[in-house]
């Protein structure tokens, strides 16, 4: 394995309203991709001490809806989307919206692809956000939510491995 795996990366484009964002996991990309399009989002999707998901549900086809809730900065939050195109396991992308937002909804690309030891290089684009502050927090939060992410599924495969 590479020095690389498990560091994850984001950086902000204020003035585009933009994301970018990359983590490298060693385990293979369906395995990403299921972690991306399931309830596991509640088990990544957290900034300790931010904001935690407690729950996702999602109806994963091209048209269908997600939703995930939980709790930010001591309020309850609800973020909800429609995914516009998938292609398991190399791309995901949906619409993000937080629920009661009057701004428009942002759009979330995840992008897999293969690397070296049958890793994942996950590059994520999130963009069309209207706020500088909602794109700073959201950067720091893809950050640590894919750092997490790759800790996560590296230690199951590692128990999948032992047993």
């Amino acid at each position: 394995m590479t020095e690389n795996f498990g560091a994850a990366r984001a950086v902000a484009d204020l003035a585009a309203g933009s994301i970018l964002a990359t983590v490298e996991i060693a385990v293979p990309m369906e395995r990403v991709f299921k972690a991306l399009a399931s309830p596991e989002v509640v088990d990544w999707w957290v900034r300790p001490g931010v904001f935690d998901t407690r729950e996702w549900t999602g109806d994963v086809r091209v048209g269908g809806r997600w939703r995930a809730s939980g709790v930010g900065r001591g309020r309850p939050y609800s973020l909800e989307g429609e995914f516009l195109e998938i292609d398991p396991p190399r791309k995901l992308v949906h619409t993000w919206h937080p629920v009661g937002s009057p701004d428009p909804p942002s759009t979330v690309s995840y992008v897999l692809e293969p690397v070296a030891n049958g890793g994942t290089r996950l590059t994520l684009h999130h963009t069309g956000m209207t706020s500088r502050d909602a794109s700073m927090a959201n950067a720091m939060g893809w950050e640590t939510s894919f750092a997490r992410l790759g800790e996560i599924l590296v230690a199951k495969a590692g128990r999948a491995k032992a047993g």
